[in-house]
């Protein structure tokens, strides 16, 4: 018997290391936060990791509004069955 093709994420061990690199590319952007100078319009801008903070609570916000939406906009069960 055939056996389908293992994918690069069908091994636990992949997963976890794309984790890990994801991981260290946050933790070494907020570094660089640290020694980076930007130009900013407001004060609260230049507070270390504000923009890793309010992209954290504007992702949570999405889901959270998109659950939400989700009970306005679903259709039934056989909503596009023929009977």
């Amino acid at each position: 018997m055939n056996q389908p093709p293992q994918h690069f994420f069908d091994k636990p061990e992949n997963t976890t290391k794309v984790l890990w690199i994801f991981h260290v590319l946050c933790v070494g952007l907020l570094v660089i936060d640290v020694f980076y100078h930007r130009h900013t319009m407001h004060a609260w801008e230049d507070l270390w990791g504000f923009y890793a903070f309010y992209g954290f609570v504007a992702c949570v916000m999405l889901v959270l509004v998109a659950k939400q939406l989700r009970k306005l906009v679903m259709v039934g069960e056989r909503y596009y069955s023929d009977g």
